[in-house]
């Protein structure tokens, strides 16, 4: 019996660090921008000192409370954003992630995949693939391929507060949206 727990385990061990070591190389690349926020960080927000009137500053502390990672990583170099997209790729099938919805347009194909959480309102992991953004700028660099992926225990009910508290793309917020 143990020994088939211990053949399990390792058998799922490199799974559960796949979606990590594989995105996480593009963090030392020079024509990478990244940035990395790990659980230390988002239990630090959650724990701030201030008081909760709003309903969306206190539903952006419940879901600080409950990631566990935010990564995301930019380019304007074209061999590095194919990179990134045969790397998302490669995840996805390896994956149980499912794609939530795509959005194309002149200047910007942006894909969202998700990975199912403990019921239908919650996901672990929110991916979020843009390519062909054209003449995009941040902070005096240019970008053209987005690869973001948050991992937790996602409330979708509350994935509004986030977006707004933490800058990130207002697409998300159509991911708790109920059809």
């Amino acid at each position: 019996m143990k020994r088939n727990i211990l053949i399990l385990m390792m058998a799922v061990m490199p799974l559960a660090s796949f979606s990590q070591s594989l995105f996480d190389r593009f963090e030392d690349l020079d024509e990478v921008t990244s940035v990395v926020v790990n659980k230390s960080m988002f239990n630090l927000l959650a724990k701030i000192d201030v008081e909760v009137d709003d309903p969306e500053a206190q539903d952006f502390m419940d879901i600080a409370s409950s990631l566990k990672s935010l990564k995301v990583f930019t380019t304007d170099n074209e061999e590095i954003g194919a990179d990134m997209k045969s790397s998302v790729q490669k995840y996805l099938k390896s994956s149980t992630m499912e794609e939530l919805m795509r959005v194309k347009d002149k200047d910007a194909n942006v894909k969202f995949y998700i990975k199912q959480g403990k019921d239908d309102d919650h996901v672990s992991e929110l991916l979020m693939f843009v390519t062909g953004l054209k003449e995009i700028e941040a902070d005096g660099r240019k970008f053209e391929t987005v690869l973001l992926s948050l991992t937790g225990d996602i409330d979708l009910n509350k994935i509004n507060s986030l977006t707004n508290k933490m800058n990130l793309p207002k697409e998300l917020n159509k991911a708790g949206k109920k059809e």
